[in-house]
């Protein structure tokens, strides 16, 4: 890091709370290459990204394969983007708890007293998060391939799916990283997210057809925002078509980006 210049200090000699643009860029960059050693030092952080998907893959299509759809492969196409969604977003709730634990340490504290950008550290960890996001994606839909799922879309719609889910954890890591500024421990936070994550990813439409369920449950799953990204990632991935689940999952991610990410930011200022 740069030494401290007086272009930083205010008059009392204490750093300066603004800086600019480029600044703020470069010590998110940073950050986010401080997170991608982290990982490269302790790879075992990525084992929920690339065990987790393989396996759940397995485990769902041999289990239920049979019982929902009559075989493993004509299950495959409703359930290889169910379990690319549920994947990524239980993924994106590591953005708080490793924020959270960061903050325990003290590492933060140390942060405060550097010439960075103060919200530097927060969106260098939600960028680095991105890379995961992309690990359990490509692994999902490569152990899908190996076990026969071929995706009538073509590559570029399973790119497009892809980014879009990508995208939609970006948004949601927004909620846990607000978790991860107020909450008083890392298991605190964790505890909170699957609170949240397992009702959303499970009473949706990611692994059974929305209209087998109860009329009650049923409505839910209709309208859980969960189910409007797997719609969607089924419908790019197996035919190509963008259709109004896309919309209203990109319409869905821009509303907790909105509502979170100030929030997020107001609360981690208070605290940075």
């Amino acid at each position: 890091m740069s030494t401290v210049t007086p272009a930083l200090l205010n008059n009392s000699g204490s750093l300066r709370n603004y800086v600019g643009p480029k600044q703020i860029l470069e010590n998110t960059l940073t950050m986010a290459w401080r997170g991608l050693l982290k990982i490269r030092r302790t790879p075992e952080q990525l084992v929920d990204v690339t065990v987790q998907p393989i396996l759940f893959t397995l485990m769902f299509a041999y289990i239920f394969g049979g019982a929902i759809a009559g075989n493993v492969q004509e299950y495959l196409p409703l359930m290889i983007p169910g379990i690319l969604v549920q994947t990524v977003i239980t993924t994106s709730m590591v953005t708080g708890v490793q924020l959270r634990e960061d903050m325990d340490k003290g590492v933060f504290d140390r942060f405060k007293s550097l010439p960075i950008a103060r919200i530097a550290p927060l969106a260098g960890a939600l960028l680095t998060d991105t890379l995961r996001y992309a690990i359990a994606i490509t692994l999902t839909f490569a152990t899908g391939w190996v076990m026969g799922y071929h995706p009538a879309g073509g590559l570029g719609a399973v790119v497009l799916a892809g980014l879009l889910v990508m995208f939609c954890a970006w948004s949601v890591s927004w909620i846990w990283a607000f978790f991860g500024v107020i909450a008083r421990s890392a298991s605190s936070v964790q505890g909170m997210s699957m609170i949240i994550l397992f009702p959303l990813t499970f009473l949706s439409n990611a692994f059974v057809p929305a209209d087998s369920l109860p009329s009650w449950l049923r409505a839910f799953a209709n309208v859980n925002p969960v189910s409007h990204v797997v719609t969607a990632v089924r419908e790019l991935a197996n035919t190509g078509q963008i259709g109004m689940a896309a919309v209203w999952a990109v319409v869905g991610a821009l509303v907790i980006v909105a509502v979170f990410a100030p929030l997020t930011v107001r609360a981690y200022m208070r605290k940075a």
